[in-house]
């Protein structure tokens, strides 16, 4: 077997001379990605070092496996508020049980991004409609925004797993006892990292605010007043960790809702950031390498992986051509591992907040609203009622209802009538063409029953009804169950039905069943719409 097969399409760039470019464009990225990380670490309740975890091994397997050249993988805000909102469903655990139950989360999730890879899902999971994604971003948006609100202010945090509205609740009430140099850091910290982000876009403004922080924590002693830390970052890689076997059931709903929120924000990416000589994004390969990944993270205590899109924009505006450069980045998150853990151990838990809050404030996007509502109401409620199940329920529940609602829609629009108005030439007033247009199976046979009934009957003087059967791909049996049902219909008021333009290796099979062969040897089966019309 190749190992072209496996082995992702991207892994080394073109020209030699884009490898220095790589290792640059890596270097950059993980500046901005490696403290990002961290920061989502902390939204899943998690030590910040598990985010550095995840860019080791999850990154390394997709720069591998992965079919995008300037992707980049650790986790992302949504997929860390999951994590954060699936453990927290397990009662009575230690901190050490909690540890173990999110790296067994990402096991599941793994395994379960291959199984969706093993019966061919990817096409499937690309139908969840753009709204829900829309709902759920903004249910993520605003409750990581709220989970981030006590330590921007320096105040407690009793009730930050409590959903949006009560965490901001609670923290409305401890407002006046906000910590004035923790609220000064944060806003610095912000203003800083959005004041990079627009005029020096090329800088990698999470790196310059967390050396920035350290610096003024070592040199001064503002900790004194008040000013909590990160703490004690371990020195060293992760060691393998054993999953929780007694949880799977617990956390495989949960699993499942992040493995498609996974897979989705990775494709989405990977096709955004493709450029026109890049080679074409594949669905199921981006399910083996993302499922991969999360089974190589899970066994070395990491949040589940995926695509992110504002680092993988960093990557590319730093120059990467190949994911050379996601290698890169994934060494010197080892590198961070093994020397720079005491330094990491003077971040103020502030500036991790600061920029969870810049890097999640770009997923709440009411422009998107305003679109679906002038263009299609129901995809606007779709994303609505997501993001309020967000806000409320919580968003495993969301992702559930959006899928759901997602289903409706496209069993709504795949069970319209397949019957539409014949675009050819005039046949008169006495005959009715109508087109097929794709196939006729359970779910649309009766509306499409019904629509050619109505139209017929609505039309006085009418003697032939003809339906082209071009766009015909399949015959099933619903279409002859159909055909039959609307030549009884039809002949009791007079009318002629007329199958025409149906494909020679489809009319084989309809003449396998005895009424259609009947109808043919009546006639009343054409090989071209004209030729029926003229009778």
């Amino acid at each position: 077997m190749s190992p072209g097969r496996w082995l992702g399409p991207s892994l080394w760039p073109q020209a030699p001379a884009s490898v220095w470019r790589d290792l640059l464009a890596g270097l950059v990225t993980g500046a901005v990605v490696i403290p990002q990380a961290m920061a989502y670490a902390t939204i899943a309740g998690l030590p910040v070092e598990i985010g550095l975890y995840t860019c080791m091994l999850p990154m390394l397997v997709y720069a591998l496996m992965g079919g995008s050249r300037t992707l980049s993988m650790s986790t992302t805000s949504t997929i860390a508020i999951l994590t954060a909102t699936t453990v927290g469903s397990l009662p009575d655990r230690t901190d050490a049980q909690l540890l173990r139950a999110v790296f067994t989360l990402t096991v599941l999730v793994g395994t379960c991004l291959l199984l969706m890879r093993l019966f061919r899902l990817g096409s499937v999971v690309e139908q969840v409609s753009p709204a829900t994604m829309t709902g759920v971003k903004t249910g993520v948006g605003l409750t990581v925004v709220a989970t981030q609100l006590p330590a921007l202010l320096g105040v407690s945090s009793g009730a930050a797993d409590a959903g949006f509205f009560r965490t901001v609740a609670d923290v409305a009430r401890k407002v006046e006892s906000a910590d004035v140099g923790t609220v000064a850091i944060s806003v610095t910290a912000v203003a800083s990292l959005l004041l990079l982000r627009r005029f020096l876009p090329r800088i990698p403004g999470p790196l310059v605010v967390v050396t920035v922080a350290i610096l003024v924590v070592a040199c001064t002693p503002i900790e004194e007043h008040g000013l909590d830390l990160v703490g004690r970052v371990p020195t060293g890689l992760p060691t393998p960790s054993v999953p929780l076997w007694s949880d799977v059931l617990t956390l495989l709903p949960g699993a499942l809702a992040i493995a498609v929120m996974a897979f989705m924000e990775t494709v989405i990416v990977a096709r955004a950031q493709r450029r026109r000589a890049d080679p074409p994004i594949d669905p199921q390969r981006e399910l083996l390498a993302n499922g991969i990944a999360a089974l190589a993270g899970g066994f070395s205590q990491s949040l589940p992986p995926a695509g992110g899109l504002s680092q993988s924009a960093v990557n590319q505006r730093a120059g990467a051509a190949s994911q050379l450069a996601g290698i890169t980045t994934a060494a010197l998150a080892v590198l961070v591992a093994l020397f720079l853990g005491p330094v990491l151990a003077d971040l103020p838990a502030a500036v991790l907040a600061s920029m969870v809050l810049v890097a999640v404030v770009g997923l709440i996007r009411p422009d998107e609203f305003t679109t679906l509502l002038r263009i299609d109401r129901a995809e606007f409620w779709v994303a609505v009622i997501t993001a309020a199940a967000g806000l409320t329920a919580g968003l495993i529940t969301a992702v559930a209802v959006g899928v759901g609602l997602t289903l409706v829609l496209v069993l709504r629009e795949v069970s319209r009538s397949q019957a539409q108005p014949w675009e050819g030439n005039d046949v008169g007033n006495e005959v009715m063409a109508l087109r097929l247009q794709g196939t006729v199976y359970a779910g649309n046979a009766r509306p499409t029953q019904d629509d050619v009934l109505a139209r017929a009957l609505s039309e006085p003087g009418l003697r032939t009804v003809v339906l082209d059967c071009v766009a015909v791909r399949r015959v099933t049996v619903p279409l002859l169950d159909t055909l039959e049902a609307l030549h009884a219909d039809l002949d009791s008021d007079g009318v002629e039905l007329v199958v025409a333009a149906l494909a020679p290796e489809l009319l084989d099979v309809a003449r396998r069943s005895p009424w259609f062969a009947g109808l043919e040897a009546d006639g009343h089966v054409k090989p071209t719409v004209e030729e029926a019309v003229r009778g």
